[in-house]
């Protein structure tokens, strides 16, 4: 009986929706990589998918609550990790991001996120009051602010920033007084002169480039000139898959994986692209749903990070093809290239599954 609840609570519309996304990236990836040194890549994509699969299947076994009790154990493991990572990780591009060999190649910051996940929903749900007091957000951005500082060693800014709309969603449902607000305003622009020293001069660059592409066009605005070029030229039907100019002829940068969007945006124009945000809001509905009916504060605390860790990428990817936002290497949720950011992601669909599979257990 319980099995047979378990497979008619499912949430068979957020797999749906996961899988129609997956399926639109393995295509987009097979058109963009048509013909160049990472024409496997789509079909590698399709074995992270079914691996994805499974490890979201094993998350909705687990009981949250568990995992919630293993919050210590999992955060120091993978800080573990992430030193490890920084000390004698692949170095590509100039950063040391991963573990592993070959295709089995690992990117601890990635599932991190789980992690935070379920420390900001474990700490906030054990809080005895009403209101968040200065002194437990101070504790929960100390717990958080470590792991960023490790990520942003190796160098990786982009990931590093995506643990920050996890907590932002977790203590403005928690009660977050308009003083903490004002305070942290206060301290941003306390520490913004010398963030920006401590940054590297690439990072520098893309934050300029937002303003102005022209003032680096063979640098660091090329991404975004060539990539606005493809979105623009998409017009409302597109290109068609396979023939669209920036994408086949490799003006446009990393197709496959961070500019994914704009090789979408200029082979399927303005109707695919409304169609696939349309299918990104409908998943953000079925997890914000979920959270709704949770049993509990810590998995409603659950749903809501997943959600906003969903909106923050989608934000930042779309954002930054269309030269609004700073070129950062935040890939697009379930339709990028790469298995580590497909396998966690999936993995928290599982955790909101979990949460869903729960709601009526007293």
């Amino acid at each position: 009986m319980a099995q047979d609840r378990s497979v008619r609570d499912f949430d068979w519309w957020l797999l749906a929706i996961s899988l129609v996304l997956c399926a639109v990236g393995v295509l987009q990836i097979y058109s963009a990589t048509l013909d160049s040194k990472w024409r496997d890549a789509w079909w590698k994509q399709i074995i992270w998918i079914a691996i994805s699969l499974v490890a979201m299947w094993l998350m909705t076994q687990i009981d949250y609550h568990t995992l919630l009790g293993q919050v210590p154990i999992l955060y120091s493991v993978t800080a573990g990790l992430l030193v490890v990572t920084y000390l004698f990780g692949s170095v590509v591009f100039g950063s040391s991001r991963w573990i592993g060999y070959g295709m089995f190649k690992f990117q601890v910051s990635e599932f991190f996120k789980i992690v935070v996940v379920l420390l900001v929903a474990k700490y906030l749900a054990d809080l005895k009051t009403e209101r968040l007091e200065a002194s437990d957000l101070l504790r929960l951005a100390g717990f958080i602010g470590l792991p960023m500082i490790l990520v942003m060693l190796q160098p990786d800014l982009g990931t590093s920033v995506t643990y920050l709309p996890i907590l932002a969603i977790g203590v403005l449902i928690a009660g977050l007084r308009w003083q903490h607000i004002a305070a942290m305003a206060l301290l941003a622009g306390m520490f913004a002169w010398p963030a920006w020293m401590m940054m590297k001069d690439y990072q520098k660059n893309r934050v300029l480039v937002l303003v102005d592409p022209g003032r680096d066009p063979k640098g660091a605005g090329y991404q975004v000139i060539q990539s606005r070029i493809a979105v623009g030229s998409g017009e409302i039907w597109g290109k068609g898959a396979t023939k669209g100019f920036q994408t086949q002829l490799r003006f446009l940068p990393v197709p496959h994986t961070d500019f994914i969007f704009s090789a979408f945006a200029e082979e399927h124009g303005f109707v695919g692209v409304s169609v696939v945000l349309g299918l990104y809001f409908l998943l953000l509905l079925q997890i914000v749903q979920n959270a709704q009916t949770a049993p509990d504060r810590a998995g409603m605390y659950i749903c809501m990070g997943v959600a906003a860790l969903l909106l923050f990428h989608l934000m930042v990817n779309v954002g930054m093809v269309v030269g609004r936002m700073p070129v950062t290497g935040i890939p697009l949720p379930l339709m990028s290239s790469g298995g580590s950011n497909l396998l966690s992601f999936f993995m928290m669909l599982g955790l909101v599954n979990n949460v869903r599979l729960r709601r009526f257990v007293n």
